[in-house]
């Protein structure tokens, strides 16, 4: 029998219970729309006490946006198993499963939400993208890349961003076609520079050496053959 005694949550497990409600909040609508009253009511406590463990709506957001930083950081990391087309279809897969769950807050982040501009934010931004620049080297076996290849992962970085932005914006391609385009876009970079350079050129046969004909990359192969003939 429950006797309605509600347990008394102790201080660290407070914080983040509200960041984890925030964060709920956050993925549904921008964070601009989101008020202290509404987390408050979703967290079953009254506003003062949201203000007893977070100085206003900015540091909660901060707070729940390290966590979904740390999140997203972490659909970068694949086993370095299997041809490294389907490696990166599995992580465009995951990275646009984080923007469909998180989509108002991703975008608001993206494009201008109540912490941009703040070095905390900026910082917890640039982790995520290095994080990801350097799970891609890694399963590229490279440990000092070429400026050609810096170039080349951190712009499909910004390509992967910029792509999931568009497509929040009324979802008219399916989301499926640009997982697949966007990992052809890795290749196609790649391929570009290759063309203009024989490091890239090295690194590109290596990594085609072991690609299946049915994988991402060889797909992209029969797509522009198809186009020439």
């Amino acid at each position: 029998m429950t006797t309605g005694v509600r347990r008394r949550m102790g201080v660290e497990e407070r914080r983040q219970q509200l960041i984890g409600v925030a964060l709920d909040l956050f993925s549904r609508r921008s964070p601009d729309e989101v008020s202290i009253d509404e987390i408050a009511a979703a967290a079953g406590i009254s506003r003062p006490l949201v203000y007893h463990y977070f100085p206003g709506k900015l540091s909660l957001y901060e707070a729940a946006l390290k966590r979904a930083a740390e999140d997203l950081a972490g659909r970068f990391v694949e086993p370095h198993e299997g041809p490294l087309g389907s490696r990166l279809l599995r992580v465009m897969r995951r990275f646009f499963d984080f923007v469909d769950d998180h989509g108002p807050g991703f975008s608001a982040l993206m494009r201008g939400g109540p912490a941009v501009g703040s070095s905390a934010t900026n910082a917890l931004i640039d982790s995520v993208r290095q994080a990801a620049y350097d799970q891609i080297l890694s399963h590229l076996g490279v440990d000092r890349p070429p400026a050609r290849l810096e170039l080349i992962v951190r712009s499909w970085i910004s390509l992967a961003e910029s792509t999931a932005l568009i497509w929040l914006d009324g979802r008219r391609i399916p989301r499926a076609e640009l997982e697949v385009q966007l990992v052809h876009d890795f290749a196609a970079l790649a391929a570009v520079s290759a063309a203009h350079d024989e490091e890239m050129s090295v690194l590109l046969r290596a990594m085609l050496k072991d690609e299946p004909g049915e994988g991402p990359f060889g797909d992209l192969v029969v797509r522009l053959i198809a186009l020439a003939s």
